[in-house]
């Protein structure tokens, strides 16, 4: 019992390595090429975190994929997440305070 203890907390300590090293980051011309030519993603939507990240959503319909893109104020940006299986959100929703529409 004592090993499995050991070894979950040590498994616990290396995953925010194993997830940062799984980040890829590119110049943000470069992974729109790629997002666009290769997964036929188009911008969704996005929005600042701080003054100097940017987030934005893509998505392919026809393929269903979607990425999660963080750019910063140096114009590298980082792949955060990614995924299949996109869906529309219901239509009618409302938009939140502060943004325009």
């Amino acid at each position: 019992m004592r090993r499995i203890l050991i070894g979950l907390t040590l498994l616990a300590g290396a995953l925010p390595t194993t997830i940062q090293a799984q980040t890829t980051c590119a110049e943000r011309d470069m992974v729109v090429e790629k997002l666009e030519g290769r997964y036929g993603e188009a911008f969704a939507g996005g929005g600042l975190q701080n003054s100097s990240s940017v987030f934005e959503v893509w998505f392919s319909e026809e393929k269903g994929t979607w990425t999660i893109l963080m750019t910063r104020s140096n114009g590298m940006t980082c792949i955060m997440a990614s995924g299949t299986n996109w869906r529309e959100g219901e239509p009618g929703l409302k938009t939140p305070a502060g943004i325009k529409s």
